[in-house]
């Protein structure tokens, strides 16, 4: 199998080649960390790490740069973890398995890890070069991004010097983004009483798969499936035609990710089998005409099962399905500021039966306003406030407010149009980048961010284009050298 070193940029690929051998799932970074800081080392670059567990790795400026500003290049070291479900797969040990695809690079039934493992690659290149011309550099790599953002929130007011930043973190060459939207988690928790199973039922095993997930900021405007709405629905509509108890409902796995497969469990009466199958294929028909385009890929499949030893109490099961009916998902407002982004949305991210006999479900909530942001998670906690459910909130993140002035934004813009001669798109994000939180520790840092184009990120589909990668490349540069 060709190696991804050999790819151009060359050195660019072959750290990141490396950076896949190297687990690294959110809130364990331990390894990446030590991988980091031994780099460090061997190449005589000072570095420190925070009780966080942040490191910045700084470099002096290239010979003849010695009077130029620092600059800050900043990716996050902890990748989203997700495989297929036939995927055999421990991401606390195993490598992930990269190979090149075409024009793209994806790894073989898991999550790339090209968020944000390239942005770590393209600062362990710069900082190992000798021939790079650069002022003053620091390189930061932050811990937990994908699951709370704990590591840019934990960073300490002067941990860097720099006054400009570029973020690595992007997803789309020939865009660059100069805000990004606000987010809050909001968990509702269910109880239930658990009930044997009566007598005389069948178990079945109702499933939806294969659908493209993606990042749930910015693949929300994709009109996507989400398995756990789709599968809801089938139990909902199965409620009012035959008598059924629920045994077990899975769905979903990250807060940011749109979840692509939900499974459920129910018990059935014997005599209502085949007409439970009728309403089954028919209503895998409807899904599948509805979601033709988008979703090419959906599998829903229905099949016996063993015994469950408990099932669920009706009052409980009735208000699952209701609130999961009811809980939003998507878009729910669009920008009246910058036309064609999406300013508010939600994702119901998953449905998890719990110790103690509690169902979970996790939702995330975004906006470029924080008011917005707050609107759609009581709208959310509404909707679960109406069973009586148990709700917090997280802490959130704040947004990054767009600064069209930026000194960085008319550098980098004038050097892609220099090298590509192309102007390239200036924007806002729907995604959460920590860019808000360094603002709130470092008032008036100038900052960008900017990246090779991916596609499926927080999903086993997760690719990177490897043309893009050249250019993203060769545009730092740039911006290295003008700065």
């Amino acid at each position: 199998m060709k190696k991804l070193g050999s790819l151009a940029p060359n050195v660019v690929w072959g750290y990141f080649e490396l950076i896949c051998q190297v687990p690294r799932p959110s809130k364990q970074e331990g390894q990446i960390i030590a991988f980091l800081l031994n780099f460090a080392s061997q190449n005589h670059l000072e570095a420190i790490q925070d009780q966080a567990g942040n490191v910045l790795i700084t470099k002096p400026a290239h010979k003849g740069f010695e009077n130029k500003r620092t600059l800050v290049l900043q990716s996050h070291l902890d990748m989203v973890c997700e495989k297929n479900n036939e995927t055999i797969h421990n991401f606390n040990t195993d490598p992930i398995k990269p190979y090149i695809d075409g024009e793209w690079v994806t790894a073989e039934g898991t999550t790339l890890g090209a968020d944000c493992g390239i942005g770590i690659a393209v600062q362990m290149a710069i900082l190992a070069s000798n021939d790079i011309e650069h002022g003053p550099l620091e390189c930061l790599f932050t811990v937990d991004e994908e699951t709370g953002l704990t590591g840019a929130k934990a960073l300490e007011p002067g941990f860097f010097s720099g006054k400009a930043l570029i973020n690595l973190d992007s997803e789309d060459e020939g865009e660059l983004f100069i805000g990004c939207a606000g987010g809050i988690d909001t968990v509702a928790s269910i109880g239930f009483e658990p009930k044997a199973p009566p007598v005389g039922m069948f178990p079945i095993r109702i499933g939806v798969q294969g659908l493209l997930g993606g990042h749930s900021g910015d693949d929300i405007n994709k009109n996507r499936g989400n398995a756990i709405k789709i599968l809801n629905r089938f139990l909902w509509q199965l409620k009012s035609k035959t008598n059924f108890y629920l045994a077990g409902f899975d769905g979903g796995n990250l807060r940011n990710a749109i979840p692509r497969e939900a499974w459920a469990e129910i018990l059935v009466p014997g005599s209502q089998k085949e007409r439970i199958t009728v309403l089954f294929n028919i209503f895998r028909s409807e899904i599948e005409n509805e979601l033709s385009i988008n979703e090419p890929n959906l599998r829903m499949t229905l099949g016996s099962s063993d015994m469950p030893s408990i099932v669920i109490d009706p009052q409980s099961q009735k208000n699952l399905l209701n609130s999961l009916y009811a809980a939003p998902h998507g878009i729910l407002a669009m920008s009246t500021r910058m036309p064609g982004l999406v300013e508010t949305s939600t994702n119901l991210a998953s449905v998890k039966f719990k110790p103690e006999n509690r169902i979970e479900i996790t939702t995330s909530q975004r906006s470029d306003l924080e008011s917005g942001k707050m609107d759609a998670a009581y709208m959310v906690e509404s909707v679960f406030q109406l069973i009586n459910a148990d709700i917090t909130h997280g802490e959130g993140y704040p947004g990054w407010t767009p600064n069209p002035s930026s000194e960085l934004l008319d550098i980098t813009r004038q050097a892609y149009l220099q090298l590509f001669e192309v102007d390239p798109i200036v924007r806002s994000i729907h995604a959460g980048l920590e860019c808000g939180l360094f603002l709130e520790k470092f008032p008036g840092l100038d900052m960008i961010s900017f990246g090779p184009t991916m596609k499926g990120v927080h999903s086993p589909d997760e690719k990177i284009n490897i043309a893009t990668v050249d250019k993203f490349w060769k545009l730092l540069l740039e911006v290295l050298k003008v700065y």
